[in-house]
């Protein structure tokens, strides 16, 4: 399928003739490899890494988080704190002020209005938006005047720069969308292959799933900014074929997310084409453990509530399978120095990170193995487990990469020790992460036992990542598949440390709160973390300006981004 845009008066050669922007587009193209393509430009409605980052080009928050995780105003004027009366001092309200003069990519002014509706978009009950958990505990978002958006809380939020904070949660424009709330939103196509933005760069092509094409943004609030003309985003192939395109032939300028054998990437970067540049953030390679059925004779209420999963909810099997891992011996084969082992699917920062869970951290075969004797499950003639006339078997799914099906051989061996039987499955990466409704191959489906993937959380504060698990935000039919919380995880306890975190001031009570819920999600075995994950990706040496950030889109200073002289 391709979609083309009408774009003209955006085609970057045209900001040329502006004195003020003299530089814009000066140096010609930039070519991007993400070799997952993204299937969709509205990060609304996708919660894959390859669908916020390709839209941060175009859509942008009021905020973003540098490479540090510091916050960085981006279309607003400053950050409002409850010093210079910004946060209304009981923590019930937040008070933004758009930068003066920002147009969206049609000319059109960025108004208060524009940040109120994305708010009734994401929130609206019937949308199924994949960001909803940005604007948790938001009772309203009032445009006070044009350039004033007030964003009020039900009970006072001590953290309150989430929602219009961080790629994940941009502004999208009201005139575009207005006819795409609820239901209809998957519907919008045009607008939700080609958003208009107020980002540097504009979409003037888009082939879902393989290539998309920018141009610079004519009306970008930045003199002589971008300095590229042109974008090529391509996707599609692997991470190795897309770290050679820039670090031995040349013909790409940035690949992303270079998750293959260390030494490998090592013998790239010692030709000099290319630059190795990696973040560590709060990344993490983890294992969901499925707490639904996915028997496909349970037609549309397949991976839902009603079906519970026949064994996989009694956390016994998987703290067996967790014990049963080598995660030291994967982060050496895969990961070299840009992975370390972890046992918590929040790693960082320090103030959040447990400890409860390092036990992990020891393979323990024979522990493993006891504890399914004591569950009852019993060796079969085969050698696979049985209990109860069920099988201990899985299929065990995750995007095609050569580290992930490296690490999945590993797994199934291990699993395999302690008479657990495995199949494996590997989706291409732009289906898996593509959040397609109706396809069944998607990581939100969930159409198998076990998925595995990475995935991490914008900006230091923890508060809207560990509200991915509550119950509300399961993937199902009623909300278009969207969702974060995949595997389906469900404690009323859990959503109660949610709210509590919410109304909770005192830092370290927060990093008490954030621990607590981390290590209810461990001590459930619904999430089975692997590698706490450096970001590598690599960059042509001609490329300058690139810093390297995975407490937000990696790719967020692309305005600033040059060719060498």
């Amino acid at each position: 399928m391709r979609f083309r845009t009408a774009l003209l008066g955006a085609v970057a050669l045209t900001a040329l003739t502006g004195a003020a922007s003299a530089e814009r587009g000066s140096d010609g193209q930039v070519n991007i490899i993400y070799w997952q393509a993204p299937s969709i430009l509205n990060p609304f409605l996708s919660g894959g890494t390859k669908e916020v980052e390709s839209a941060s080009l175009v859509i942008e928050p009021l905020v973003r988080f540098d490479e540090t995780g510091e916050m960085v105003p981006w279309l607003a004027e400053s950050i409002p704190t409850v010093e210079n009366g910004g946060v209304a001092e009981d923590l019930t309200k937040i008070t933004w002020t758009l930068k003066e003069g920002v147009l969206w990519s049609d000319g059109t002014p960025l108004t208060a209005e524009d940040a109120v509706f994305t708010w009734e978009y994401c929130t609206h009950p019937e949308g199924g938006c994949a960001q909803s958990s940005y604007f948790d505990g938001v009772s309203s978002v009032v445009a006070v005047d044009d350039r004033t958006i007030e964003v009020n809380f039900a009970a006072p939020k001590p953290f309150p720069y989430t929602a219009f904070v961080g790629s994940e949660s941009p502004i999208i424009q009201k005139a575009q969308f207005a006819d795409c709330l609820g239901a209809k939103a998957p519907e919008c196509t045009e607008a939700n292959f080609a958003p208009i933005g107020t980002g540097p760069f504009v979409v003037t092509d888009f082939r879902p799933n393989d290539v998309v094409q920018f141009a610079a943004n004519e009306n970008f609030r930045e003199a002589g900014k971008p300095a590229f003309a042109t974008v090529l985003f391509k996707g599609g192939g692997d991470a190795t074929a897309a770290a050679r395109s820039v670090m031995e032939t040349g013909e790409f300028d940035y690949a992303w997310n270079l998750q293959i054998d260390p030494n490998v990437l090592s013998s790239m970067e010692a030709k000099g084409l290319g630059k190795v540049v990696t973040a560590f953030a709060t990344s993490v390679e983890r294992i969901h453990v499925n707490q639904t059925d996915p028997n496909p004779s349970l037609g549309a209420e397949r991976a839902t509530l009603a079906h519970p999963h026949p064994f996989l909810t009694d956390p016994t099997i998987g703290q067996a399978l967790s014990m049963a891992i080598d995660r030291s011996l994967i982060a050496d084969v895969g990961y070299g120095a840009g992975g370390q082992p972890t046992c918590n699917v929040l790693p960082a920062p320090a103030a959040y990170a447990s400890t409860a869970n390092d036990g992990c951290l020891v393979q323990d075969i024979e522990g493993a193995k006891k504890l399914l004797d004591d569950a009852g499950w019993v060796p079969g003639p085969d050698g696979v487990r049985v209990k109860d006339g069920v099988r201990l078997s899985l299929t065990y799914q995750t995007s095609t990469n050569a580290v992930r099906q490296d690490t999945q051989a590993l797994v199934k061996q291990w699993w395999s020790e302690i008479g657990v039987e495995t199949e494996l499955r590997n989706i291409d990466a732009s289906v898996f992460f593509g959040g397609d409704p109706g396809s069944p191959d998607t990581f939100q489906k969930f159409y198998a036992d076990v998925e595995m993937y990475t995935n991490n959380f914008a900006g230091v504060d923890p508060e809207a990542y560990m509200a991915n698990w509550r119950c509300s935000e399961i993937p199902s039919p009623e909300t278009q598949w969207q969702g974060s919380n995949m595997q389906r995880f469900c404690s009323e306890e859990y959503d109660a440390l949610v709210d509590k975190m919410s109304q909770t001031a005192n830092l370290e009570e927060r990093g008490a709160l954030a621990k607590q819920m981390n290590d209810m999600l461990m001590q459930s075995y619904s999430i089975i973390p692997l590698i706490h994950r450096g970001n590598p990706s690599a960059h042509a040496v001609t490329l300058e300006g690139v810093r390297m950030n995975d407490w937000d889109s990696e790719i967020w200073n692309i305005k600033d981004w040059s060719r060498a002289k």
